[in-house]
């Protein structure tokens, strides 16, 4: 099939079922008011609640909760071929991620604007209250140091990239104090500090920063104190200071790229040089895992992830102005994500094939590129490779416009670092305030101050880091844990969110019930396979780890699913 056709009738399917299904949620399950009081109006301080636009908003919570999730987990499971993988973003979006995200969200502001764990404990018991922080802090623990991993690979294989990502910071800070001290126009100097970010990053290709090692550090151990660093005190700051404005530039630079990989696509496919070299479907990939239950887990963002319900009950719920703009903020942003997730998927099926040059300097076309980068499931699973498989693919098809492939390689490098320090910045914050939370629940004020916790956040994510060496890559111990975690966390908020529904009345419920049932199948599935594999390796560590993510995974559903079919018919908000 045509990359071309797949991408339109997806697009069209998005904008379709947002103004369907999604406004029916909104306005007949959730019965969303604009007369309704929200935290960010009653309890705005100027640093984490503040009423905002729902287009900045939107930047923020989009940003956060796409980071690269959405391009390595297609650009891993693509392997099991593109078919599958384009269902799973398709629907899974539409009827399970949106409605995960935007249930989040919405309870949250109707809750003071508390973290889906915290109001575990009003909607079935504090039992499973502190059970859910477990999995919340562990998932967060594990962002935190990948991402400063994560952006520290990206400054390595792009260093053209380390420029414009870091004049980012230093034009964001302007931004917010042109908006919100000199009461400039939003929109007008959102899109002239767009423009000066793009200039940094044409001035990057000609100016490549690599970082050195330092007192034997290596450059990833140094980036990543450096990034960690600055998560510390990029979380502390008000949102206005530095997120808002940041992650509403980064907004604007997505639905840049986005314009650059759809008209790469055109571009390409009426040029004759774009098509799909992947296969439709491949049930058993060299070394892979069973597509069943692994493809659910591998594919989080862009079909639906747990980390996202942290991002709408953690920062989001405290920001968006009214009821009426949430639906906007939590569903429509997840559609967003699907549709970049879908162009991912194309970069990785069909772009790659465009051109793709092997360790060996040979530059390979069509099915040959493909099969070399996807030869097996070592060969796609590292970090650098699912990076430059979008990456590359992406420049590829942008090159088809006219623009130099080395700029496209820039301007993607840089995509995918800004959207990782969104991320980094955003699972730091969220990270405090669960550990706030935790700590206030045992009466322990004392850790549940701004600094304090987020030093715990931060320092906790380091040592993580860094308990394997000084290259920082400590958090890749815990990896393979990740996938099955986060979505053992969507399968448990899609619970909460059903528990929820359910004090309504009716079958209502059934909206997140259904999606909940599936996604703890898959995950606790996927958990058993992997305490299978890690005691045939012998490894302790993910052993312990993976065998108590998954009793505490059986014993919240256990305790949700019980009291979903307790509730008889009440109301509470």
């Amino acid at each position: 099939m045509s990359a071309l056709i797949i991408m339109v009738v997806a697009f069209i399917g998005y904008i379709l079922m947002y103004n369907l299904y999604g406004k029916f949620i909104g306005q007949k399950i959730f019965k969303l008011s604009q007369a309704a009081t929200v935290p960010s109006v009653v309890m705005e301080d100027g640093v984490d609640y503040v009423p905002t636009k729902k287009e900045v908003i939107f930047g923020h919570h989009f940003t956060s909760i796409a980071g690269t999730g959405p391009i390595v987990g297609p650009a891993v499971a693509i392997i099991w071929g593109w078919v599958p993988a384009l269902i799973w973003v398709f629907f899974g979006s539409i009827f399970m991620g949106a409605v995960h995200d935007f249930g989040a969200l919405i309870i949250s502001m109707r809750n003071q604007g508390k973290s889906i764990a915290d109001y575990t404990a009003k909607y079935v018991n504090s039992r499973t209250r502190f059970f859910f922080f477990l999995i919340v802090f562990l998932e967060l623990w594990i962002v935190i140091a990948i991402f400063g991993l994560v952006i520290a690979v990206v400054f390595a294989m792009y260093p053209a990239s380390v420029f414009p990502v870091w004049c980012e910071v230093a034009i964001a800070v302007y931004l917010g104090h042109a908006i919100y001290k000199q009461g400039k126009n939003v929109m007008t100097w959102s899109i002239i500090a767009v423009v000066v970010m793009y200039a940094t990053v044409f001035i990057g290709v000609y100016i490549p920063i690599q970082m050195p090692a330092i007192a034997g550090i290596p450059a990833t151990g140094v980036w990543t104190i450096i990034l960690l660093i600055y998560a510390f005190i990029a979380s502390t700051l008000p949102v206005t200071t530095l997120l808002q404005p940041r992650d509403f530039i980064n907004s604007h630079q997505l639905l840049i790229a986005m314009t650059l990989l759809i008209l790469g696509v055109i571009f390409s496919a009426f040029g004759g040089n774009l098509h799909i070299v992947a296969p439709a479907v491949q049930m058993n990939p060299a070394q892979a895992p069973p597509m069943w239950p692994f493809l659910f887990i591998t594919i989080a963002c862009g079909a639906i992830s747990g980390f996202h319900s942290l991002v709408s009950s953690g920062t989001s719920s405290k920001q968006v102005r009214g009821e009426d703009d949430s639906l906007f903020v939590g569903y429509g942003s997840m559609l967003m994500e699907g549709a970049l997730a879908t162009l991912v998927i194309i970069a990785v099926s069909a772009g790659i094939g465009m051109g793709y040059v092997t360790k060996s300097g040979e530059t390979l076309m069509g099915v040959a590129a493909w099969t070399t980068h996807y030869s097996s499931w070592a060969a796609a699973a590292g970090l650098g490779s699912k990076i430059a498989a979008f990456v590359n693919g992406s420049a590829n098809m942008i090159s088809a416009t006219g623009i130099p492939n080395s700029a496209a390689v820039a301007i993607m490098g840089v995509f995918v670092a800004s959207f990782a320090g969104t991320t980094l910045d955003t699972a730091t914050r969220i990270q405090r305030y669960i550990v706030s939370e935790l700590f206030s629940g045992f009466k322990m004020n004392f850790l549940t101050g701004k600094y304090v916790a987020t030093f715990i956040a931060v320092a906790t994510a380091l040592a993580l880091a860094f308990a394997t060496g000084a290259g920082g890559k400590g958090a890749l111990k815990l990896w393979p844990l990740f996938g099955a975690v986060n979505q053992t966390l969507a399968g448990l908020a899609l619970i909460i969110i059903a528990v929820y529904l359910k004090t309504k009345g009716g079958m209502k419920w059934l909206i997140a019930g259904i999606p909940a049932v599936l996604m703890i199948i898959m995950t606790i599935w996927a958990l058993v396979l992997n305490q299978t594999k890690f005691g045939a390796s012998h490894n302790m560590l993910l052993q312990v780890v993976n065998a108590i993510t998954l009793l505490l995974a059986i014993w919240i559903a256990v305790e949700g699913f019980i009291k979903i079919v307790s509730i008889k018919s009440q109301t509470q908000e």
